[in-house]
């Protein structure tokens, strides 16, 4: 008999003496959860529930949105402006008027002395989006540079460039609910349990009501791939080929929907024509997968009344990323898997507002989804503003990933970063370190002084936190959900959206645009622009107080709806002029970094569930950091045996870039040629990542790197560890 089974005591959740509760949206991935942030009687915040009303999480929330009220009051916090004359220099405490003066006169001269486009500025997926559409009103029609990005092109442009090639536009197609419809879901590079928990238990909740095949491509055995029913343990790298070879055998035994890609899809005979030289035997040297498993995965797929995917960094962060959203957007369209309930291809995207920047930022184009490229919407948005159209750039400048370069080689001589850390962030941190010291000027705005980039900023400036202010994000489901302030900005820290309105007042530029005094009213002007009878992202019957009674609203929600709209593309027609998608042609091109004789393991890299990011906000949070508090490396026990190493011992990684310490953790999860290490331990990964670029989104391909393991002094490592530690 086991004693007290039947007497065990209820999960009980620690009274924290909340008594008032005030209604937020998660500031951390972007799952989208509603919450709600408990004060105490001294007005402070000091915990965080999960809001039951709401459709996305459903009173659910991760570690990460349980503690989230601990980073109020964090170590680091930034709040004063600071400026000093040369990086390294002591930092001075400064004015507000004395930093904005500083930034904008230090960007008149750059301009004057080299161009417009000397400047540069890197803006993050983690304010409002009423802040990325102010922002972008400042830089495209107030400060003129080309050279404007946001760091969201290390994480989601491969989907974005993606959604655009095969759909003519942004905008992930599907929503949350598909898990309840759908009879067959298939994921690519994604490890939702530690990734996104919250759409985890949205999957686990539709499987219990109704049993489907979950199939997972992934090169580790992941938590994911353990609960699905089949595991596809692909080569780095190689998704495209394993896409193709699907299709392969999808077309050749009639297992497509005719019908639907006649009347919505184009390019079918290129399309068709590049599969057949993917048959599974072939395809199967290549992505490590056999051949009969290929084909029932095919024959699984398409034969399902509704099937959908869905994808995360292990697509987008390599050098196919853009053609292998393309290939998963393929295997959709020719199986009539796009548009209908349980049938999608579906972007997880990463951070809590990367699609607010991808919508209303202006960084690829101009707001709701226009382009630079296109005459007629440079002219409709500088006569919304009220500018000359000719002050717009006639196509896109740099993204990210090539500003650095151009740094580099003195194109560019100032930039502005806004919430963002490339210094852990971008890949080959050596590299960068040196590009830094080549600006003339430097700015960083967060709402962390401590971040690594202010090593090299003339300027800080500080930034309110997610539950400072009151804003819009919108979620990968494309459901925009309402943040209000439950706290003042942290001393004289200010929101973001302040920051950028009071710059654009030292431009005469800036005199000639109406920039709005409270985000209320920006959310109303973009509503105004979202407007027309073709336009898809179009928010025009939103309203705050709609969105928090909502608890969420996904677009489009036009002006006269009742409710928003779950899906797009339901008509079965695109984005593209002739209103079809487009089937790619896409041949594969080896040119990854693979293993060899001096560097002989594949490098992986993924998040674990207590941290998010490179930690900025987690690596404070006690419950957050203890759980996971140093970088560690999976390592197969057979190939640990071969090199001497033991578990729990301290090596060296080598690779062409750099090299780390890291602690050792023997595993059956990584194959014998691979090692896995969290992506969250700046210090670690991106000291060895390569990052060469995706063609078409330039989005550097973190995944894809090889490396060799080399014995260390365990007293040295262990001492270093902890210095790296306190840095």
């Amino acid at each position: 008999m086991l004693f007290g089974r039947n007497k065990k005591n209820p999960i009980k959740i620690r009274n924290k003496g909340a008594v008032e509760w005030k209604y937020s949206t998660c500031g951390y991935c972007s799952v989208g959860c509603s919450i709600e942030i408990g004060m105490n009687e001294d007005g402070v915040p000091v915990t965080t529930r999960g809001v039951g009303g709401a459709d996305v999480n459903r009173g659910k929330l991760c570690i990460k949105g349980l503690t989230e009220a601990q980073i109020f009051d964090s170590v680091g916090r930034g709040t004063r402006p600071k400026i000093r004359q040369k990086s390294f220099d002591e930092w001075e405490d400064t004015t507000w008027d004395n930093a904005l003066d500083k930034t904008a006169d230090e960007f008149k001269r750059i301009q004057e002395k080299y161009g417009r486009d000397s400047v540069a500025i890197i803006s993050t997926g983690q304010i409002m989006t009423e802040e990325f559409y102010t922002l972008g009103k400042l830089v495209r029609g107030v400060i003129g540079t080309n050279n404007y990005d946001g760091n969201t092109t290390l994480c989601m442009a491969s989907a974005v460039s993606g959604y655009k090639r095969s759909f003519g536009s942004d905008g992930p197609p599907g929503c949350y609910g598909d898990f309840e419809h759908t009879e067959c879901l298939m994921a690519f590079g994604s490890n939702l349990p530690e990734q996104h928990p919250i759409i985890y238990w949205r999957l686990k909740e539709a499987l219990e009501k109704r049993k489907f095949p979950v199939i997972v491509i992934d090169p580790r055995v992941t938590m994911f791939s353990q609960f699905a029913d089949m595991h596809l343990a692909i080569t780095p790298g190689t998704d495209l080929v394993l896409l193709n070879s699907l299709a392969y055998v999808i077309l050749d035994e009639g297992l497509e929907d005719r019908a639907y890609i006649d009347a919505s899809c184009s390019n079918y005979e290129k399309f068709s024509k590049t599969v057949a030289d993917y048959d599974p035997v072939s395809a199967s040297k290549i992505c490590g997968i056999d051949e009969d498993t290929i084909r029932n995965v095919a024959r699984l797929y398409a034969k399902a009344g509704s099937a959908m995917s869905i994808w995360t960094m292990g697509i987008n962060q390599s050098t196919h990323g853009s053609d292998g959203v393309c290939g998963i957007n393929n295997l959709n369209l020719i199986t009539g898997n796009i548009g209908k309930p349980g049938g999608t291809s579906l972007s997880i995207t990463g951070q809590n507002n990367a699609m607010g920047t991808r919508e209303w930022s202006s960084c690829s184009g101009l707001p709701g989804y226009r382009a630079l490229e296109k005459p007629e919407h440079r002219e409709e948005v500088a006569t919304f503003w009220g500018i000359d159209s000719s002050f717009f750039p006639e196509k896109r400048g740099l993204v990210e990933t090539d500003i650095f370069p151009a740094i580099e080689t003195g194109q560019i001589k100032a930039l502005w970063l806004v919430a963002t850390n490339p210094m852990t962030s971008m890949p080959n941190s050596a590299r960068i370190r040196k590009t830094f010291e080549k600006l003339e000027f430097c700015v960083v705005q967060d709402c962390y002084e401590d971040v690594e980039t202010t090593q090299y900023a003339n300027v800080y400036l500080p930034a309110a936190l997610w539950a400072e202010k009151r804003g819009c994000f919108t979620n990968t489901e494309r459901r925009v959900n309402l943040t209000n302030p439950v706290v003042k900005p942290i001393g004289e820290s200010k929101s973001d959206f302040w920051i950028f309105t009071q710059l654009a007042k030292r431009w005469e530029q800036g005199q000639k645009i109406t920039f709005p005094d409270d985000t209320e009213e920006v959310f109303e002007e973009m509503k105004a622009l979202s407007k027309g009878a073709h336009r898809m992202l179009d928010i025009s019957g939103m309203s705050y107080d709609l969105i928090e009674k909502s608890r969420g609203i996904q677009w489009p929600f036009r002006e006269g709806q009742d409710k928003g709209s779950a899906r797009l593309y339901t008509d079965g027609v695109f984005q593209h002029g002739d209103g079809k998608a487009k089937l790619m042609d896409m041949p594969y091109i080896e040119n990854n970094e693979c293993p060899c004789e001096d560097f002989p393991f594949w490098l992986n890299s993924g998040r674990v569930v207590e941290h998010f990011h490179t930690r900025t906000k987690t690596g404070k949070v006690g419950n957050c950091n203890k759980f996971s508090p140093t970088p560690y490396m999976e390592i197969n026990p057979d190939a640990a045996a071969d090199l001497g190493v033991k578990h729990m011992s301290y090596v060296r990684l080598v690779s062409r870039r750099g090299d780390a310490v890291v602690l050792v953790q023997t595993t059956q999860r990584v194959a014998r040629n691979m090692v896995f290490i969290p992506m969250h331990f700046h210090d670690c990964i991106n000291r060895l990542s390569l990052g060469l670029l995706d063609p078409y989104s330039r989005q550097p391909a973190f995944k894809q790197s090889a490396v060799r393991i080399e014995h260390i002094d365990q007293k040295e490592a262990a001492r270093l560890n902890v210095e790296m530690r306190a840095f």
